[in-house]
């Protein structure tokens, strides 16, 4: 259990969560981008069981960081795996850098992590906006990458086709205004079946940040990681995955980036259909396996972990 679960107006958490306890001992990659010194956040969790050689990266998603796979990780270091789990910049525990955000360089900063940890190939997991990132980093690493799993993963489609267009300057506008209730509005729409209280810590260091002086360098970094999503699809480059992979596709999730921009209600009605999205991008990737959850919505590793570590084993 995490430091603030349970609390109902925790105090304010700067831009890098400080205070903030984490399952595991968080390290520290340095990195210079744009003339930037910047810090990039990990954990790196030894196999509990008799290790069996192999890694796993978790890649967390856009409304999340790293800390919220625990259960994942304490599941793959029982079965002897390693486990390096990044907070990207822009995210939890690492600086939220105005810098120009792309799949590429944080597909770039993540391999220069595992190469800096000795990391020669791993097992790619990317859940929401970590499946764009996973598969960037598949297309751009495969003698890297062992497998690929991909959950729940935004970007089977290209949101600029039914998404308005926004500037990164309009987006931060919104961030700005961002609240608890806000926020706890967004994150209930993952779970079809009702939101979760035990969610609650992983939502209130969030809202925490809202009432910190930090708070608009978190919500530049929120619009500059959204434009990256909407501007950088990975959709059209499926057919060239050369690895294996494995996609975990919640089937109530009908997550779409940029939802409350659409204005036509037959344009919302035809994104966001995950079912219909995981068979196609299946059929697109050669040697793809499916894992259909029935009932399961946007974050199946917490809504549904029985099933999504059955799924995950039994890939590795």
């Amino acid at each position: 259990m995490t430091a603030l679960a349970g609390a109902a107006q925790p105090n304010p958490l700067n831009a890098t969560l400080d205070g903030y306890a984490y399952p595991f001992p968080v390290q520290v990659l340095p990195l210079k981008l744009e003339g930037q010194n910047l810090r990039m956040a990990y954990m790196d969790v030894p196999a509990a069981a008799k290790a069996n050689g192999r890694t796993v990266v978790l890649l967390h998603g856009k409304n999340f960081f790293g800390a919220y796979w625990h259960e994942t990780i304490r599941t793959l270091a029982a079965a002897g795996f390693r486990v390096v789990v990044p907070d990207q910049l822009g995210f939890g525990k690492s600086d939220k850098a105005d810098v120009h955000y792309s799949f590429h360089q944080l597909a770039q900063n993540t391999r220069r992590l595992l190469d800096t940890l000795g990391v020669k190939k791993a097992v790619i997991v990317g859940h929401s906006m970590g499946g764009m990132l996973a598969t960037r980093f598949a297309l751009l690493y495969p003698e890297m990458t062992e497998k690929l799993v991909l959950e729940d993963p935004i970007g089977l489609e290209d949101y600029r086709v039914g998404v308005p267009f926004q500037s990164v300057d309009q987006a931060e506008a919104t961030e700005r205004r961002s609240t608890e209730a806000s926020i706890r509005k967004y994150h209930a729409t993952y779970y079809p079946g009702g939101y979760p209280a035990a969610h609650d810590q992983w939502l209130l260091p969030l809202a925490a940040q809202t009432r910190s002086p930090d708070f608009a360098q978190v919500a530049r970094a929120n619009a500059l990681t959204f434009d990256m999503i909407y501007q950088q699809p990975v959709s059209y480059e499926f057919g060239q995955l050369k690895v294996p992979t494995l996609l975990i596709i919640g089937q109530q999730d009908r997550t779409v980036v940029g939802r409350g921009l659409i204005k036509d209600p037959k344009v919302l009605a035809s994104m966001g259909q995950y079912p219909a999205l995981g068979r196609r991008t299946a059929a697109q990737i050669k040697g793809a396996k499916l894992v259909e959850l029935p009932g399961v919505g946007h974050i199946p590793h917490l809504e549904a972990p029985a099933q999504f570590h059955q799924a995950l084993r039994a890939f590795l």
